[in-house]
C-alpha cells in the first residue's frame, strides 16, 4: 500500500523514466508536449526521472524546477535522490574507490584518449561526479551536431566499447560497471549503482507496478539492468515522440 503522500493518486503505479533519448533529445530541452503529457500523467499516477547525469544538466532538460515537478527525482542513477522535492541519503563514488585508486584509472583513461586517432576532440574528457565518473572520448563541450556526428562514428569504429573493454582488462579488481549511454560517452560505476539503484529508492512504497521508459535498453546500454530487472515493467522507446505515444496509450487513453 502507497503512503499518504501518494494517497490521492488514483492508480498506485510509479513510472520511472530516463532522460536523454526518452524524455527530450540528448542534452536538449524536452518538448512542451512531453511535459504537458507528464503532468497529465501525474494527476494518475506518480512519476520520476533516472539519468545518468548529475542535476544540473538534468535541470537544463525538464526544467528548473524539475525536482518539484516529478514525484521522484533520480539524477547520477539515484545516487542524488530527491522525493517529493525533499533530498534524500546520497551516496559517494569516490569514497567507495578510494583517491589512489581513482588517480589511477583517471592517469589510464587520460592517456588512452590522448593516442585516440579520431576525427575531433574538444574538452572535458572525463567527469567526475557524485555517483560516478563519466568518460567521453570526444569531450562533453561537443557542439549537438559535433555529438551528433561522434555517435555515427562511433557506431561504425565502437570507439567507446573498445575503452570499456580495455578498462575491464586493466582494472578487473575495481569492482565497477561501465555503462555506455547517450550519443558521446560511459558512465563507470560502481557494480548494482546502475539506474538499478533508484528502484530500492522507492521500495518502501509497495507499488502495484512500476514501469520504466528508456531507449538504451540493449545489453550494454545505460537503461538495460532497470529495463530487465524483475521489479519493473520496461517499455523500450526509440525517440521523445515514441514515450509520449506509449504513455497515452497505456495510461491517458479514457
Amino acid at each position: 500500500m502507497v503512503s499518504a503522500a501518494f494517497a490521492s493518486r488514483p492508480v498506485k503505479k510509479l513510472c520511472l523514466f530516463d532522460v536523454d533519448g526518452t524524455l527530450s533529445l540528448a542534452r536538449q530541452e524536452a518538448l512542451p508536449e512531453m511535459l504537458a503529457t507528464l503532468q497529465a500523467l501525474r494527476q494518475k499516477l506518480v512519476i520520476g526521472f533516472v539519468g545518468g547525469s548529475d542535476l544540473t544538466k538534468i535541470s537544463e532538460q525538464l526544467g528548473s524546477n524539475a525536482i518539484h515537478d516529478f514525484d521522484y527525482a533520480f539524477s547520477e542513477n539515484g545516487l542524488t535522490a530527491f522525493k517529493l522535492g525533499e533530498p534524500l541519503p546520497s551516496q559517494s563514488f569516490i569514497d567507495f574507490i578510494g583517491e589512489e585508486r581513482y588517480k589511477s584509472l583517471v592517469k589510464f583513461i587520460l592517456h588512452y584518449i590522448a593516442d585516440l586517432d579520431i576525427p575531433i576532440k574538444r574538452g572535458t574528457f572525463i567527469e567526475f561526479r557524485k555517483g560516478m565518473a563519466n568518460v567521453s572520448p570526444i569531450g562533453r563541450n561537443a557542439t549537438i551536431q559535433e555529438r551528433i556526428d561522434f555517435e555515427k562514428y562511433d557506431l561504425k569504429h565502437g570507439i567507446r566499447a573498445t575503452l570499456v573493454q580495455a578498462l575491464k582488462d586493466n582494472f578487473p579488481d575495481y569492482g565497477l560497471t561501465y555503462s555506455i549511454g547517450g550519443q558521446i560517452s560511459f558512465d563507470v560505476f560502481p557494480h548494482g549503482w546502475d539506474k538499478t539503484f533508484a528502484l530500492g529508492r522507492v521500495a518502501d512504497e509497495e507499488f502495484e507496478e512500476i514501469h520504466f521508459f528508456g531507449d538504451k535498453t540493449y545489453k550494454g546500454g545505460n537503461d538495460y539492468e532497470i529495463f530487465t530487472d524483475p521489479r519493473t515493467i520496461g517499455h523500450a522507446v526509440k525517440h521523445p515522440e515514441d514515450t509520449i505515444r506509449i504513455v497515452k496509450e497505456l495510461f491517458l487513453s479514457n
